[in-house]
């Protein structure tokens, strides 16, 4: 399967979707009985469904999770499945009831090892917490207990999983998604041989439960970004620092990040390896790697489960340069931006054109753009943004010296306060003299967010430490800039003077004219 042809959507399942999600069962539980019966998922979906989730690669189910509401205190207590399952035939869903059952989770055998199974219990976790649920509970099975059922008890199987002496295909992964085991459940499954009839009780606690009614918002509440500060190294091959990219996704999705942000022209040391004489040409051979970088970024998006900023690379288009971001969507879109303002280094070295679109990108966790080091520098973008509904504002830099990023970092704390938005910066440090323009680098990335009694005293909620490799991660709560945008000590975007003066987006793609007196405000 090729990441062209990836592109998977998060659903909820209908009934039209029964035959898939037969075969999707069929193929996961083929000692448990299979698939449940038509009129057993009609009634889930009738009950609850927004509990019943599916995810779907161009049209074709290829992942789903059941699950129902259930009473706390009565469930988190000792249980089998036929208390929540009567032989498959009948499936008890209480509207009233306080806390989420998982039930039967089904992934495609053509598309395991995409972490989907990930995918879907962070749409469970989601979903607990718009509905304020308390928690999520599970009866786990165990179905490696078998292997070792004469040596040890189940308790103490259960141990060695935890401590990661011994592995177990659901209840390793089960802990790796931060659930906790309450307690063993006996005789909850007879006919599982494997897991010689017992399972875990397990729990995942909803740490923004609220026991009294509240108003729940379907929009994702809380975005964790993370930022990668790259340090410039020689390298003897583009596998080499993929396999560098691939480390820092890898870690970023350990902490369950939404957004991960790579520095403007990290893969320049990739310059090094042709002939540098001309400038010229060393852009142009650095730009045919862009494609190579591209598509495997797009496929960490999808196997990461992380939506990533790729920096910015040269892209030829034609005899002209452009110097492009790529937003890769976990779901396996890939959106562009192109630097608008080319800076005199790159206009005279490397002949780079500046492009003409400007775009807020839809995310599954906010409305973002990108906007790549100088154009940082200009406050027209950004309120053009800000106009369109941006929300976290994403600029890959490149500098040279302290100067020149205080420019850079200056700029943009000016656009987090001016319109009302998160921006998240990340530039590249290190010293490379054998390569062209890579002499010295200087960055300190950063999350700057609006200055207001809601947000860190200096409006900077992290930063890393100077001139030194590592990752920055922040949690965004996107509530605080609705609050802001209504009730802030000043409002920046509600205050303005449009009976004075005007920001008007002259050149645009598909012949259309975005004025800002236009466009409507959702603030």
């Amino acid at each position: 399967m090729t990441v062209e042809k990836t592109h998977l959507e998060i659903c909820n399942l209908t009934k039209e979707q029964y035959p898939q999600i037969k075969t999707l069962m069929d193929q996961a539980y083929p000692d448990l009985g299979g698939a449940w019966p038509s009129h057993t998922i009609f009634r889930l979906i009738d009950q609850f469904p927004e509990g019943q989730i599916g995810i779907v690669d161009d049209g074709v189910l290829v992942g789903l999770a059941l699950s129902v509401q259930v009473d706390y205190a009565r469930f988190s207590n000792p249980h089998t499945y036929e208390d929540i399952a009567d032989g498959h035939d009948r499936v008890f869903s209480d509207t009233a009831g306080d806390a989420l059952y998982g039930l039967d989770v089904a992934i495609s055998e053509t598309h395991r090892g995409m972490r989907l199974g990930r995918r879907l219990y962070d749409a469970r976790k989601e979903l607990c917490r718009q509905y304020n649920l308390r928690a999520i509970l599970a009866g786990g099975r165990i179905p490696r207990y078998y292997n070792h059922s004469n040596e040890m008890t189940p308790m103490e199987y259960i141990a060695k999983v935890d401590q990661k002496e011994l592995y177990d295909p659901i209840l390793s992964f089960q802990l790796a998604n931060d659930f906790q085991v309450k307690r063993l459940l006996k005789k909850y499954l007879p006919e599982d041989q494997e897991s010689v009839g017992y399972a875990t009780l397990l729990e995942w606690n909803n740490i923004l439960y609220e026991p009294t009614d509240t108003v729940i918002n379907i929009v994702k509440s809380i975005v964790r970004v993370g930022a990668v500060q790259w340090q410039m190294r020689k390298v003897e091959s583009v596998e080499e620092m993929l396999k560098q990219v691939e480390y820092f996704v890898d870690t970023v999705s350990d902490y369950q990040s939404d957004f991960i942000l790579f520095p403007e022209f990290f893969n320049a040391p990739l310059m090094g390896l042709t002939e540098q004489v001309n400038q010229t040409e060393a852009i142009r051979n650095l730009a045919e790697y862009t494609e190579t970088f591209k598509n495997a970024m797009s496929r960490m998006a999808i196997e990461y489960n992380a939506n990533i900023i790729t920096g910015s690379m040269p892209v030829a288009d034609g005899d002209k340069i452009y110097n492009v971001s790529y937003l890769c969507h976990r779901s396996g879109k890939i959106d562009e931006q192109r630097k608008i303002h080319i800076t005199p280094h790159e206009q005279n070295d490397w002949v780079i054109q500046g492009g003409d679109k400007i775009a807020v990108f839809e995310t599954d966790a906010g409305r973002v753009g990108i906007q790549i080091c100088y154009d940082v520098e200009f406050p027209e973008l950004s309120r053009i943004m800000a106009k369109e509904g941006l929300e976290i504002l994403f600029v890959p830099f490149w500098t040279d010296t302290k100067n020149s990023y205080l420019r850079v970092r200056h700029c943009a704390q000016a656009r987090a306060i001016e319109n009302e938005c998160y921006v998240v910066i990340a530039g590249s440090v290190g010293n490379l003299p054998e390569v062209e323009s890579l002499d010295v680098q200087f960055a300190q990335s950063a999350v700057l967010t609006p200055s207001d009694f809601s947000f860190p005293h200096d409006a900077t909620l992290n930063e890393a430490t100077t001139n030194t490799e590592m990752l920055l991660f922040s949690d965004l709560d996107m509530d605080k800039l609705k609050i802001l945008h209504s009730e802030g000590t000043v409002r920046n975007l509600k205050d303005r003077r449009e009976d004075l003066y005007d920001i008007m987006l002259k050149k645009v793609s598909d012949d259309k004219k975005v004025s800002a007196d236009k466009q409507k405000s959702s603030f």
